[in-house]
């Protein structure tokens, strides 16, 4: 089993699927809105249509979900929000 940091790592492929590392659990997910807690704390939440989760493993922090990403959104901030501060 991989040791899990704090880091983690976010990849959107042309709003089709997300891919995360460094999730410690999904906390609640239907075909809009999934919520991921993140090694260390803290929430990420994906929105958009369709969303399915195709892969999570809670040994290595991995996570992936495929549809129509509208936007993800670290906490209460979005993610343009916590890249232009």
């Amino acid at each position: 089993m991989q040791e899990q940091t704090k880091n983690h790592r976010l990849i959107i492929d042309n709003k089709k699927s997300v891919e995360m590392t460094g999730v410690e659990s999904v906390l609640s997910f239907n075909d809009t809105k999934i919520v991921l807690a993140l090694v260390g704390g803290g929430k990420v939440t994906a929105t958009g249509s369709g969303l399915k989760i195709v892969g999570f493993s809670k040994a290595d922090g991995t996570f992936l979900a495929t549809g129509e990403i509208a936007g993800v959104a670290y906490g209460a901030k979005s993610l343009m929000q916590k890249f232009f501060r």
